[in-house]
């Protein structure tokens, strides 16, 4: 199969890129290269998606399946499909959880209410425009490949390269020890899906040429379940786990979910509805759940790789962290 691959130099379109070569397709990557390499095997082609007509490199070529993981950008997806969309026999568009309209209630329905798609994107509004461009984006894929299309809406994925910093923290955080800061909220629901087994079932689809649109995340599990179990995995012995008040932490300055000065997977109620999909159909699909052992391993190797004392995009910082410890009530989980 001849694959291309929207990207391929980090994260998840890296791992799809990675699984292709693995099985001995013919991956071309499309992208700056600057980020990282492409994997061995792989071919790269530049393509700067930023600059108009970049993409056009690749018009007339033909390919088996295309797989976009387009993040924040509409022209992006509009032009990569018009470049090579008429001739691709499958297309993958990478998406989001975050299209639904409520991102506070879960639903099982997966194509209504969506956001709406914003007829213009200020530079500085698009964390808060996301899931909109991604309901264009969608719309743009299956209006250019119809029945060709494969819509993939993940939640947070977890695992290798990821560097968003979310449960990289968590990873990193347990191994280091001591006593840590967890938010109070053991009960609270949370998913993820990792890179590893997303990545797999990207390229089996492709293979298979499965089509529609699926919520592709793991099961619903408790925050308290998914934190103690990271720390068996790699925390030193004598580690504590101390839990501080949700009501506690928002007034010390504390933010749920991501940023500086966060707690990386501690979910605000408005994102109640991102942490609980119903993804038994991509299950159905063939979408695997990777054991969490795995996953760990993968983002703690990532973390080291990085430097576990860098500057993170999420978490707290050590001396933030004692300094909560220090002032905050808290009790033992």
């Amino acid at each position: 199969m001849r694959l291309l691959v929207l990207g391929g130099t980090e994260f998840l379109s890296q791992a799809v890129a990675a699984d292709g070569v693995r099985r001995g397709h013919d991956v071309v990557c499309a992208a700056r290269g600057v980020t990282g390499p492409v994997p061995e095997g792989a071919r790269l082609v530049k393509v700067d998606r930023d600059a108009p007509g970049s993409v056009d490199v690749l018009a007339g070529e033909r390919f088996d399946a295309v797989v976009d993981v387009a993040k924040m950008s509409y022209p992006w997806v509009r032009d990569a499909l018009a470049a090579v969309g008429a001739t691709a026999g499958h297309w993958t568009f990478v998406s989001t959880v975050n299209v639904y309209a409520d991102t506070a209630t879960a639903t099982d329905e997966l194509l209504e209410p969506l956001a709406e798609p914003p007829a213009e994107i200020p530079d500085d509004k698009l964390a808060e425009v996301y899931g909109a461009i991604k309901v264009a984006s969608e719309n743009a894929v299956r209006d250019a490949v119809g029945d060709r299309a494969f819509i993939v809406r993940p939640g947070l994925i977890t695992g290798a390269r990821d560097a968003t910093d979310r449960f990289g923290y968590w990873v990193a955080r347990f191994a280091r020890g001591g006593r840590v800061l967890v938010p109070d909220e053991p009960a609270q629901p949370i998913q993820h899906v990792d890179v590893v087994a997303l990545a797999k079932w990207i390229v089996d689809s492709a293979e298979q040429r499965t089509t529609g649109t699926f919520d592709a995340t793991g099961p619903v599990l408790e925050l308290g379940d998914l934190l103690r179990e990271v720390a068996a995995l790699v925390a030193p012995e004598g580690t504590e786990l101390a839990a501080v008040a949700p009501a506690d932490l928002t007034g010390a300055g504390v933010n749920p979910w991501s940023g500086p000065k966060s707690l990386p997977f501690w979910a605000p109620k408005t994102h109640y509805g991102v942490v609980t999909r119903d993804a038994s159909a991509a299950w159905g699909a063939g979408l695997g759940i990777r054991p969490l052992g795995g996953t760990v391993q993968d983002a703690l190797d990532t973390e080291r790789r990085l430097g576990t004392d860098r500057e993170r995009k999420a978490g707290l910082t050590p001396g933030q962290e004692a300094a909560l410890l220090a002032d905050l009530p808290q009790r033992a989980w």
